[in-house]
């Protein structure tokens, strides 16, 4: 007979709950992606680049000329020239002796000999060799996501694989719809990971039998985290490995549960897609980012538009939005605890308050993280 899953008499603080999943886990080793499957992927150390263009190159459609041999040259002193000048297409190698890509009607080539009818100066309508990218340039800072402004160096710099750490993540989806499953594998996605995708009934042994470490680096399990009679997320996690908390000061969220199985973390989400949206990114984002080499992500730091009250002992997640005033503007709140679909949608920063606040008044600057990178 299996036991009927139970929460804990105490739940386990945020912190302390994270901070026991995070020990000693490290970086995954680097791979090689081509550009096309590098998108979002975290940056790992990279060799240094080549300068790009390599030659000084025609900026637009032109005549490449000496800046020198047109002084003086006006539409009032048309400037005749000893032989036909050398015509330029937009990207194409400056020709030897040639500093300057003149306009096309700049050029009088109707009579005889051609006349140059403008001056010019030296590098005008010319992209010098390095200018966009110097020699020695790194495509991105190791810990960076790779967005397409980075693709874009790596391709011109003609680079044909990229050093990224990308996590593989096995998303088990009990029995709960595909709502919140969806929405955790392109939040993951996003985060540079790689995704298994499992489906599991609210059966003890199958959900034991698909939460599968071989070739993964996190486990996140959805749903049957609660102590309804066909929850057993968290009794299957412990069944296979280490069960090191369930029921979580978290709010939403509290149902949640982390573990390991060998060294592999795993996260346990309530099924609700608010509840599995604040343990996400309290609990299993940090462990896709420690994964992911990733630097801190970004935030942004604002006063409050009005108070935040939050219950001592429980972290809450606040989403929030901005609103415009002196300076920056402020941090306005969506959504305390409660979170609506409609607010994860909208919010443009997320606040988790510590279990030990009790909130923070109006004006308050509070560090937020950025929803929409």
């Amino acid at each position: 007979m299996v036991t009927a899953q139970r929460l804990p008499a105490s739940l386990t603080p945020l912190d302390a709950a994270l901070a026991a999943v995070l020990r000693d886990l490290a970086p995954v080793q680097p791979i090689e992606l081509p550009p096309a499957d590098a998108l979002r992927c975290v940056a790992a150390e990279m060799p240094a680049l080549r300068a790009y263009p390599l030659h000084d190159i025609a900026v637009g459609d032109g005549w490449a000329m000496r800046a020198n041999d047109l002084v003086g040259a006006s539409s009032y002193a048309p400037l005749p020239l000893a032989g036909p000048p050398v015509w330029v297409a937009a990207g194409a190698a400056m020709p030897d002796g040639t500093d300057c890509v003149v306009d096309a009607d700049a050029v009088d080539t109707s009579g005889p000999l051609p006349q140059v009818l403008a001056e010019a100066i030296p590098g005008q309508g010319v992209r010098r060799a390095g200018s966009d990218i110097a020699v020695g340039r790194a495509v991105i800072t190791a810990g960076e996501p790779l967005l397409p402004r980075g693709l874009l160096l790596a391709r011109a710099a003609g680079l044909d694989l990229l050093r990224v750490r990308r996590p593989r993540l096995r998303i088990v989806n009990i029995c709960n719809g595909q709502l919140t499953a969806q929405l955790i594998a392109d939040t993951a996605r996003l985060a540079g990971a790689e995704i298994v995708y499992a489906e599991a009934a609210p059966d003890v042994t199958a959900i034991a039998n698909a939460l599968e470490t071989a070739g993964c680096d996190l486990i996140v399990a959805i749903g049957g985290t609660g102590v309804g009679h066909t929850d057993a997320a968290v009794n299957a996690l412990a069944r296979c490995g280490t069960l090191i908390a369930h029921g979580i000061a978290l709010q939403p969220g509290r149902t949640a549960a982390v573990g390991r199985i060998d060294a592999t973390p795993v996260v346990a989400l309530p099924g609700a897609p608010d509840q599995a949206f604040a343990a996400w990114w309290a609990i299993a984002l940090p462990l896709l980012d420690r994964l992911s080499g990733r630097r801190p992500r970004k935030s942004l730091a604002l006063p409050l538009e009005r108070k935040i009250a939050s219950g001592v002992g429980i972290a809450e997640v606040v989403l929030l939005t901005r609103r415009q005033g002196s300076q920056q503007g402020f941090w306005a709140a969506l959504a305390i605890g409660d979170l609506s679909l409609d607010a994860i949608a909208r919010a443009e920063g997320l606040l988790i308050v510590p279990g030990a606040a009790e909130g923070f008044a109006a004006g308050t600057v509070v560090d937020a993280y950025m929803l929409r990178e």
